[in-house]
């Protein structure tokens, strides 16, 4: 019932905009007929709205996945380089945050590990939102970021990484077995804000599937058992998330090293010093405020690498109307 629901929206939608496109291609033709250039003015401004229109539709058909409707967990880890990497992912974190919000979803933060002097060595956010894993999902690899460091009394140019997951959350359609016995639990205390309860007792709950080495950690609820519930979740979203992984490398080997995620595979450079640019390696997108981007504005990029995904090239151009 929820495949017929989508599939008869999207058709009705076809059907909307197939008239409306007849409507203003009429009314373009009968001001040119009759001279009337107000009319013909009206058609060509409905024809520049449906294209605007046309373009949305193209990046929204692109979001065909299985898991591409769902919710999303994002992770972020710092890299080598101690209170400088810790800082930049804080950073993303907060970025990401924004990109959320921009775009209306839900966002909670699951876990977050602070680094010692500053920023976070990992954070963990959930999204909650219509097709939210399928936007976010290209953000997964290395960025890397080029500033003058505010931890540096020399004031000299660093260079720091962080890691950047997504993976979906799997519902009722997808299931995941995953044995108790490949599993060790851990528990521990809080390190979140949360008051006297989260900081005495065990809540947090970290779980390691020793067959692959995947570790998620949740920290989110006052309740052990709630966090745990959590982690289970997270922990069978990570295994379908590689097993999906596994079936695009075989599908198509040069896909191979896009989903290894390792610190030799960076997507996007951020550089605020000498000069400003943001510049996305696998598409070229760039963008010359840094500050936007760190803002939450990811659009053009999470468009052009879905594009590149499916098509193996950059979004696809509608021809002008004029």
């Amino acid at each position: 019932m929820r495949e017929r629901t989508e599939l008869e929206e999207r058709l009705g939608s076809l059907a909307h905009f197939e008239s409306e496109l007849e409507d203003a291609t009429t009314l373009v033709e009968l001001g040119e007929t009759e001279g009337d250039a107000d009319a013909e003015a009206e058609g060509l401004g409905q024809l520049r709205a449906l294209k605007k229109e046309a373009e949305r539709r193209q990046i929204e058909a692109l979001l065909s996945g299985e898991a591409d409707q769902n919710d999303t967990y994002i992770e972020v880890h710092a890299g080598a380089g101690g209170t400088e990497s810790c800082d930049w992912a804080r950073m993303l974190l907060r970025m990401y945050i924004r990109w959320a919000e921009r775009q209306k979803f839900k966002v909670e933060i699951i876990e977050e590990t602070p680094g010692e002097e500053a920023g976070i060595k990992s954070g963990t956010l959930l999204v909650k939102g219509h097709n939210a894993h399928g936007w976010a999902k290209t953000e997964s690899g290395v960025h890397r970021l080029v500033r003058i460091s505010p931890f540096d009394a020399n004031a000299r140019r660093h260079t720091s990484f962080a890691s950047v997951w997504v993976y979906p959350v799997i519902d009722d359609r997808i299931n995941i077995d995953v044995k108790e016995s490949d599993c060790r639990i851990d528990t521990y205390r809080s390190s979140g804000a949360g008051g006297q309860h989260v900081n005495t007792t065990d809540s947090a709950v970290r779980i390691t599937h020793m067959p692959t080495g995947i570790v998620v950690a949740c920290q989110s609820e006052r309740s052990q058992h709630k966090n745990r519930a959590t982690a289970w979740n997270m922990l069978r979203a990570r295994l379908y998330e590689r097993e999906m992984e596994k079936r695009e490398a075989a599908a198509n080997a040069t896909e191979a090293a896009k989903t290894d995620i390792g610190w030799g595979h960076q997507i996007r450079s951020y550089v605020l010093q000498p000069y400003q640019l943001v510049k996305d390696l696998r598409t070229g997108v760039t963008s010359g405020t840094p500050s936007d981007v760190l803002d939450g504005d990811l659009s053009s990029f999470m468009e052009a690498a879905l594009a590149q995904k499916v098509h193996g090239g950059g979004p696809a151009e509608v021809e002008d109307v004029d």
